[in-house]
């Protein structure tokens, strides 16, 4: 064998390695996300352990960072307040227990004091018949007058079966508990001896969305008009009339930190679909993860649109890579840590965006400025190959950079996209569930009654109680006096006293 030939094997042998590596790389991480633990938590003991010996970062001062509190162990100390065994605002159902001899013989007893145990009891809801009697009357004496009779309460529809009471249970076992319309038919039958069908409530759910729909469209230009957004979003498959195939959409949520969450449907993923999604008028911070639509947004609206990043996006990659490469990897998710604790201080302190943006700049930008000498010289280095899990990490960091520092110069802009993801999480249980929603246009019902549900889930308000007050007095209600009854005014209203209290006080 010739020396040419030779070393063309040689080199085509190391070439296959390579190859073979990365696609190790590859199919573990695949079973990790198929089969192993979803959280991203590190044991810092292990994260320790990996660390040991590791010399390819600078050798920078590490940030200091104040211990979190210990729970004293002072026996003078106060004790923590404890939550009580039973809610004290439940009703209480007494039941009274005699011996039998008293109850064979109360007069001959005389009680001296008596024990009480409680237990925490449930009933199930009921359906009922809500039968409305107008009485016709006529004026005594005036035989040949026209009776007069109680107008009908306004309504949603005109001779529609399903008062707001079951509009709201059923909005509600959908959208807030998962649970479809054909599960909710088979439990009202088979537990409450009611036939609802399935094309009943559907019909039924569309009849609520679009009375609901004023409430979504004011919602959308409060969150607009803030200058700062959240953006993600999340496929969802849609029945295509004809075919009995279903296709791809997506539900597209954005919502602004503390503030109501929108979601907004369409079809594709394109990144024309934001200019649908965002407003015209919009000017501020978008953030979001690394998808290519969102630069390409902000490219035509250059000036008018600034992008941050999210570095729990560009975490998870170095942690996808950290079996393959487990002390460069590992040490720069210890980078990161120290950038979240910092904003887990700032967060117990309930800072502002003054004092957030000022800490951030002493504290957290040495990590960020350590963190790009070290990932810069790891890629020119070229010790890791651009195709393995670490390279890619570092590309992508590096590629989403200046996104990336956006949040050290804004105090209102959050470290990473998180709040949104969370908002998006309780649509993947429900499309678990259903599966797919029936048309196009059940899209953008969905998106209106998940805005709802999930802007009452951030400020802690019972859906079912929402829906029922708003399905009963919208058909009274003017436009004009939407504004009034969004998540965040109807919540307001229920924490302040009523208008007696208020005049008695002053």
């Amino acid at each position: 064998m010739t020396d040419a030939r030779e070393a063309e094997l040689l080199a085509q042998n190391a070439r296959l390695e390579k190859e073979n590596a990365l696609l190790r790389q590859k199919l573990d991480l695949l079973i990790r996300k198929l089969f192993g633990a979803q959280s991203e938590k590190l044991d810092p003991a292990q994260l320790l352990l990996l660390l040991q010996g590791f010399d390819d970062g600078p050798k920078a001062p590490e940030p200091v960072v104040a211990e979190e509190p210990r729970r004293s162990t002072d026996p003078s100390s106060p004790p923590r307040e404890r939550r009580p065994r039973l809610p004290e605002h439940l009703p209480v159902v007494e039941e009274v227990l005699d011996p039998a001899p008293v109850q064979a013989c109360p007069q001959a007893w005389r009680c001296i004091g008596e024990e009480v145990s409680e237990q925490l009891d449930y009933e199930p809801a009921r359906f009922l018949r809500r039968r409305l009697i107008r009485r016709k009357y006529v004026r005594r004496g005036e035989v040949d007058a026209v009776p007069v009779i109680a107008p009908l309460p306004e309504s949603l529809q005109e001779r529609c079966m399903a008062a707001p009471g079951l509009l709201a249970q059923i909005l509600t076992a959908k959208y807030c508990d998962h649970i479809p319309l054909y599960r909710q038919e088979q439990i009202y039958r088979t537990r409450h001896g009611v036939y609802l069908p399935r094309q009943s409530m559907a019909r039924w759910v569309g009849l609520a969305a679009d009375w609901l729909r004023p409430i979504y469209e004011t919602m959308r230009t409060g969150v607009m008009a803030g200058g700062y957004i959240q953006v993600d979003e999340t496929p969802i498959r849609y029945l295509e009339p004809g075919h009995g195939k279903t296709k791809q959409g997506y539900l597209w949520a954005y919502s602004r930190p503390g503030g109501d969450v929108l979601f907004d449907w369409q079809t594709s993923r394109a990144a024309a679909c934001l200019d649908n999604v965002i407003a015209a008028d919009f000017t501020g911070t978008l953030q979001c993860d690394g998808y290519s639509a969102y630069p390409a947004f902000a490219e035509r609206r250059a000036g008018q649109v600034t992008l941050a990043g999210c570095w729990a996006h560009a975490r998870r990659k170095f942690h996808e890579a950290l079996e393959a490469a487990p002390r460069t990897a590992g040490w720069i998710i210890r980078q990161i840590a120290h950038l979240y604790r910092v904003e887990k201080d700032l967060r117990e302190k309930h800072a502002g965006p003054r004092l957030r943006r000022a800490t951030r700049v002493h504290q957290s930008r040495p990590v960020i400025a350590r963190l790009h000498r070290a990932m810069v010289r790891l890629k020119l280095s070229r010790r890791h190959l651009p195709q393995s899990l670490l390279g890619q990490a570092i590309d992508y960091t590096l590629g989403q950079w200046p996104a990336l520092g956006i949040y050290l110069e804004d105090g209102r802009i959050e470290i990473d996209n998180n709040g949104i993801e969370n908002a998006i999480r309780p649509t993947a249980v429900g499309k678990k569930n259903w599966l797919f929603i029936g048309d196009a246009e059940a899209g953008w019902r969905g998106a209106i009654l998940y805005t709802i549900i999930e802007s009452c889930r951030r400020r802690g308000i019972d859906p079912h109680a929402y829906l029922r007050d708003m399905l009963t007095r919208l058909p009274k209600m003017t436009n004009w006096q939407i504004k009034d009854i969004t998540p965040d005014a109807w919540a307001k209203a229920q924490r302040r006293p009523p208008l007696q209290s208020r005049i008695a006080a002053s």
